[in-house]
């Protein structure tokens, strides 16, 4: 009934511009029609303007343009042109931003290449000759995606990879001070007998991380004092590669550099590119779930 209804409207409808048609409730399909088409606006003024980033001082237009768009009917040329347009708008407003504001952040000034981006779009769809095929394209995009904003953050945050470095380098020299391959560090507070996790075993640990400044970003007694419980995989590779030559029972220190850490990405407290320190008491290897 409700397509059936729908179809009537749209036949019936014949406003042009950006006026408001007048309603006329002669008889139930009219009082129907008028009611469906009254109910389907609900939260739409709402859609429009967060998720199209319609201004509601041009509504007049917006009406003009849902009149074309109605009276349109079947039209096939015409489906695709507003087709093309809708798109258009999601690319300008929605894609090319969030891709922007990815890359560079609040850098305003700074933009992808809309000529670019829209050669390779409209080249793909058209089917006319690529410069890539679509896993190349997919592949490419991610990794220099990955380049040009470690590039930019790196211009933001250099300076806490320098300090991280320096401290890594001096902290080595000191006394009880033991680095691993991967260049992570650990100082042994109190040495376990128990079994050394696999990568793969449930453990349970207590635990503070700082910065290398000091400050204390995250611990067990934040989370009411109760062990962490996971996998030693499943954590930052600095803690995994620690775990994995701790014994049960021990306490140490681990000193982890930001690219075994989070590297170029923020976490809450965690700037990129930051050097961190953890206190780690490992409590139980294969642990088992409650």
């Amino acid at each position: 009934m409700f397509v059936a209804a729908m179809a009537i409207v749209a036949a019936a409808f014949s406003a042009c511009g950006n006026s408001t048609p007048r309603a006329s409730l002669k008889n139930d399909v009219d009082t129907m029609s008028y009611a469906i088409g009254m109910a389907q606006t609900q939260g739409l003024k709402e859609y429009l303007v967060g998720s199209m980033g319609v201004d509601t001082a041009y509504m007049s237009e917006f009406i003009k343009g849902l009149n074309e768009g109605v009276n349109a009917g079947d039209n096939k040329k015409k489906a695709a042109y507003y087709a093309g347009i809708q798109i258009g708008q999601q690319i300008s407003n929605r894609m090319v931003k969030g891709i922007n504001h990815e890359l560079f952040g609040e850098d305003s000034t700074k933009t992808i290449s809309l000529k670019n981006f829209m050669a390779g779009f409209v080249g793909s769809i058209t089917g006319k000759k690529s410069l890539m095929t679509m896993e190349e394209a997919q592949t490419t995009a991610q990794l220099k995606m990955q380049q040009i904003k470690a590039r930019e953050l790196e211009k933001t945050y250099g300076p806490n990879k320098e300090a991280g470095e320096k401290f890594l380098a001096e902290n080595a020299k000191k006394e009880g001070v033991k680095t691993l391959p991967s260049g992570v560090q650990y100082k042994v507070i109190k040495e376990g007998t128990g079994a050394i996790p696999a990568d793969t075993s449930l453990v349970k640990v207590k635990y503070e991380g700082r910065l290398i400044d000091g400050t204390v970003f995250d611990s067990s007694d934040k989370h009411g004092n109760e062990p962490a419980l996971f996998r030693a995989n499943q954590v930052i590779k600095g803690w995994t590669e620690a775990l994995c030559h701790m014994p049960e029972g021990s306490v140490w220190e681990v000193y982890i550099p930001q690219e075994q850490a989070y590297g170029e990405r923020a976490q809450s407290a965690i700037d990129p590119f930051s050097a961190l320190i953890f206190k780690i008491e490992l409590l139980e290897v294969n642990a088992k779930r409650k």
